[in-house]
């Protein structure tokens, strides 16, 4: 996405202008709504992938390493090579930005959700054998429900992180606030444009996070309660 900018910058050149935002109002809105767009889009495919690979890895355990193993390669690799590598095959658009953001969300969503799912006591396991449950019928009425705080802390983490990461998607044009972080850099290093981009990617993590931790509290009210 290609944003047209308004440069009207003072000549003290301020880190932050009003007068920038104002200009730009429309221009910035729609940094923030692809940047949300990519992040959700992003951590929806990372946790549709994600929740059935943990299952699989706790259900047979030889291959939890493996899986743990090669989402945590993935996610060692600098983004911006991510990014490089991706683009020759799938082109510069957004499905070479979700890929590799879907990439790096794996590993924070995986280990979580493998951790709640080793968490569930085994008297747990054993009465729900008892009482008849099945490997699926188990999966979802005790395993997951269960394991919900871990998830929860992976998609936590998974968004946020993903956030940060958006913005390294400029390299291949769907950067959301990035785009105007990197054309503040461009523009003879323009403070206001560059400060208004990040304070914004730093207050949508904070939202998305307060967010995710009201989910939490609604989808796990015995766990704030045992907590306090």
């Amino acid at each position: 996405m290609s944003f047209r900018l308004s440069y009207r910058a003072d000549p003290g050149n301020p880190w932050f202008s009003w007068q920038y935002v104002r200009d730009n109002s429309d221009t910035i809105l729609a940094a923030v709504r692809e940047h949300a767009s990519l992040t959700g889009r992003a951590v929806l495919i990372a946790v549709l992938i994600a929740v059935p690979l943990s299952v699989l890895a706790y259900w047979v355990r030889p291959l939890a390493g493996p899986i743990l193993a090669v989402s945590g390669v993935v996610y060692t690799i600098p983004s911006l090579a991510l990014f490089a590598f991706i683009a020759p095959y799938l082109g510069t658009g957004t499905t070479t930005v979700l890929v590799g953001l879907v990439l790096y969300a794996l590993l924070l969503i995986v280990r979580n959700v493998v951790a709640g799912l080793n968490q569930v006591p085994p008297e747990v396991r054993e009465a729900a054998e008892g009482m008849g449950y099945g490997r699926w019928g188990r999966l979802f009425r005790i395993d997951l429900p269960l394991a919900l705080p871990g998830v929860v802390t992976g998609v936590r983490l998974a968004t946020v992180s993903t956030v940060a990461l958006v913005t390294v998607g400029v390299l291949v044009g769907h950067g959301g606030l990035g785009q105007l972080i990197f054309a503040g850099f461009q523009n003879n290093l323009y403070k206001a444009e560059i400060m208004t981009a990040t304070l914004l990617c730093v207050a949508l993590a904070v939202v998305l996070d307060l967010l995710l931790i009201l989910v939490a509290r609604l989808v796990t009210p015995w766990s704030t309660g045992r907590a306090r």
